[in-house]
């Protein structure tokens, strides 16, 4: 089965070329496309896409308020969001993976790497390219615990092997990568990051990224 891809971009040219690159892969299929937000809620209500690739701002309604309401609770369908932003360094993005986004993607980004970001995040895994997300990071670490303050009492839940694996998915690490860090199974690492998105009652690996960063886990920089 095809993955099925909305587009939404306030840009039509952008639209189309996204279309054109998309529409090369065998495994991707274009089912609909929204000017704003507010299309693109009806638009997911209606095609119940499996990927959809959200413009940031947009009239009407913005990406951020589109992404919370298409993932949040009582949403009609399992739709991932894939944020496109033209900044590596836009604001909105962390309020975009707090509302739900399963990653973020340059709208510059090589064809391949849009491609390949549409099918991690159909699989369910986090696109969270390690080297925008340590820009990010670094921009809001004055927003950011120091490290100082008292665990959060959901982090003593976790077994140390799980501690473990969540800062190296901070980290942008895949599945792979980590399995490879810690010479252990892929198997492995899917039932440890598992265990942990159970146990903080967590989403997704974004999710799960954005907690450690926020709970003093982890801290820009630190490696």
């Amino acid at each position: 089965m095809a993955i099925r891809v909305l587009l939404v971009d306030d840009q039509p040219l952008l639209r189309t070329g996204f279309r054109m690159i998309l529409e090369a892969e065998q495994d991707l299929a274009v089912v609909g496309e929204a000017g704003d937000g507010l299309q693109a809620l009806d638009q997911v209500r209606a095609l119940q896409p499996d990927v959809v690739l959200m413009d940031i701002r947009m009239p009407r309604m913005d990406g951020v308020e589109a992404t919370r309401q298409i993932t949040g609770p009582g949403r009609d369908g399992p739709a991932k969001v894939l944020v496109l932003t033209t900044f590596d360094l836009d604001e909105y993005v962390v309020e975009a993976l707090r509302a739900g986004a399963s990653g973020f993607l340059l709208k510059d980004a090589p064809a391949n790497e849009l491609v390949q970001a549409i099918r991690v995040v159909a699989a369910g895994e986090a696109m969270l390219a390690p080297s925008i997300t340590r820009r990010l990071l670094d921009k809001y670490a004055d927003h950011l615990p120091s490290g100082e303050e008292p665990v959060p009492d959901a982090l003593n839940t976790l077994t140390d092997r799980e501690v473990e694996v969540l800062k190296l998915v901070a980290r942008g690490l895949s599945n792979a990568e980590i399995a490879a860090d810690l010479f252990v199974s892929e198997t492995t690492v899917k039932t440890h990051v598992g265990h942990v998105l159970t146990k903080l009652g967590l989403r997704d690996r974004v999710q799960a990224a954005v907690y450690a960063y926020e709970s003093g886990l982890v801290r820009p920089g630190a490696q």
